[in-house]
């Protein structure tokens, strides 16, 4: 079983956790003591950590992320770890040359003994766009262009030809070789309908939405697959947390999640299990605790129930 399998099951949920893992205020992440905080979080039993991918800090923006570039946070985080899944959230496919992408996942996966999965996305910052000289009108077509190349690249001697990215001619190999699938995951819809995300992707990353809006979007993409004729793909979503000392806290807003105590974080998190959610990607970028302290709670009273 590779370790995708082992964190998307259908009608369970499993945790992991976004980098940075800390929190901090303003745009930029101090990025200190992660190596022993990813340690940590893989003794504790979290499934997955996330890797960002931000080219540019954009100060209208507001978050700059984990500031590294993810395919080499990915290798530094791996010789760090031993089978904990190692995940891109998001790699923007738009802004790289898919062959390029598809040289890191096949090095990663190889280097990693499979532990590999990405999310992908079109990216959410259009002033990026010009500095890659691409023209952000073509956002939605770049992104299945460089979706399908990459598909194409897994394959011996590929004979593929790219609008944007140039073509293979089947007298050139990428190398290494992966030969199995690497899981991609659309984040939001990336300027696709949802009909073709049910039918390309291997699943679906999305937003934290309130219970009653999930669960119209739960239902949409339901049909979406009945629609392609996939009895199922997992479905997954991000969540800010907060945790208190006071385990019986209840919860109060904070942006895109909550602040409560660990007894209302499971409520939620079984509730969204109960909805159809396959995996929540934790953030701690709002923490008003030490992200080591939010780790151990979130551990020893959550994790043991999502196992």
């Amino acid at each position: 079983m590779n370790v995708y399998s082992k964190i998307t099951s259908k009608g369970k949920l499993t945790l992991g956790l976004v980098f940075p893992l800390e929190a901090y205020s303003g745009a930029i992440a101090k990025m200190e003591n992660q190596e022993q905080l990813a340690k940590r979080c893989e003794e504790l039993g979290f499934k997955v950590l996330w890797f960002r991918d931000v080219p540019f800090n954009d100060p209208n923006f507001g978050d700059a992320g984990q500031l590294y570039d993810p395919w080499i946070y990915m290798t530094h985080i791996m010789n760090h770890t031993k089978h904990i899944a190692l995940a891109t959230g998001s790699i923007i496919l738009p802004l790289r040359h898919p062959v390029h992408t598809a040289k890191s996942i096949n090095s990663l996966q190889i280097l990693s003994k499979e532990r590999i999965f990405l999310g992908v996305a079109s990216g959410d910052r259009p002033i990026e766009y010009p500095a890659f000289n691409q023209n952000l009108d073509n956002k939605s077509e770049l992104f299945r262009d460089s979706f399908f190349y990459i598909k194409a690249l897994q394959k011996d001697f590929p004979n593929y030809t790219s609008k944007f990215y140039g073509s293979t001619n089947g007298g050139i190999d990428l190398l290494p070789k992966y030969y199995k699938k690497t899981p991609m995951l659309v984040t939001g819809h990336s300027g696709q309908s949802l009909d073709w995300i049910a039918e390309y992707s291997d699943g679906w990353l999305y937003y934290p939405r309130d219970f009653k809006p999930l669960q119209m979007v739960m239902h949409q993409w339901r049909e979406a697959l009945t629609k392609a004729k996939k009895d199922w793909k997992p479905f997954m979503q991000s969540l800010y947390v907060d945790i208190t000392n006071d385990s019986k806290a209840k919860p109060t807003p904070i942006h895109l999640g909550f602040k409560s105590g660990t007894d209302y974080l499971n409520t939620h998190l079984k509730l969204l299990e109960s909805y159809g959610v396959n995996h929540v990607i934790l953030n701690l970028k709002y923490g008003s605790r030490p992200a080591n302290e939010l780790i151990e709670e979130i551990g020893e009273n959550v994790i043991p129930n999502f196992s």
